[in-house]
């Protein structure tokens, strides 16, 4: 285990899965992550989880080596502005908030501030995120240990920053976009014959055992997919007709959607 403490601020959804992946992963104990939010009533639900609970985030941040910001964008100035004055030198910033860039984060807390930005998704509860980070310049010191927190929360990709809403879109949304498929692949399941329960185990691990060849691979998902398509063969029917209905058109533009979204805010 490590011995440095990190506290979150912000217990909302993201804010809640990196606490549970932190407290799975055993990176550090318990004791040591302390998460703090304005919400009491939230604040009580990290109880069975071990963790150190704070209503005051300067506090949760005064004793921390590691502040993880994962607030709403428009708290953000009012949040770090409030624990400034405990930012102190040795401390490491990470922000999870969406459109926030590291320039306009290191004008609020000062520009020699170590920042990460950091954008995960929701399966870093369970330690299979995948997490985009960005850094500013005086981040050297302590990037080994802010990549293997979150190495140990699923995998890491360096990006530029002006990637970060790409990002966001690609790994973040992306969940969902994944989720929707599992979802339709189900109900076609249960139409064809089977029990709910068992449509969305078998389709689950289908899409599991897919990433993995091309993760452990390395394959384009191309090759994987002439594996399984033969002349005249049920495949290539059912992917015809899915190319036919929009399938990869309607995904590219669900994608775009997003990032046209994101790229307005």
């Amino acid at each position: 285990m490590n011995n440095k403490k990190i506290a979150i601020i912000g217990i909302g959804k993201m804010g809640t899965a990196i606490v549970k992946g932190l407290v799975k992963s055993n990176f550090i104990p318990s004791h040591d992550i302390y998460v703090s939010d304005r919400k009491e009533a939230t604040i009580e639900k990290m109880e069975f989880l071990g963790v150190t609970k704070f209503l005051n985030n300067v506090e949760a941040v005064r004793n921390a080596d590691v502040v993880i910001v994962a607030v709403k964008p428009y708290h953000i100035e009012g949040v770090l502005n409030e624990i400034k004055p405990v930012l102190t030198e040795g401390k490491v910033l990470i922000s999870i908030v969406a459109g926030v860039g590291l320039k306009v984060l290191g004008e609020m807390v000062g520009m020699e501030m170590p920042i990460f930005r950091v954008m995960p998704n929701t399966a870093i509860a369970i330690q299979e995120s995948l997490t985009c980070i960005s850094v500013n310049g005086n981040t050297a010191s302590h990037k080994e240990y802010i990549f293997q927190l979150f190495n140990v929360l699923g995998k890491t990709v360096e990006i530029d920053e002006d990637l970060m809403a790409a990002a966001t879109v690609l790994s973040s949304c992306g969940i969902a976009f994944a989720l929707r498929y599992i979802r339709a692949a189900m109900q076609g399941g249960i139409e064809i014959g089977f029990g709910a329960e068992t449509a969305q185990f078998i389709t689950a691990q289908t899409v599991k055992g897919a990433a993995e060849l091309i993760l452990q691979g390395g394959n384009h998902p191309e090759r994987e997919i002439d594996k399984v398509t033969t002349p005249m063969g049920i495949t290539i029917t059912g992917l015809n007709e899915m190319e036919n209905k929009g399938f990869s058109a309607s995904l590219i533009q669900g994608v775009l959607a997003s990032y046209k979204k994101i790229k307005a805010i």
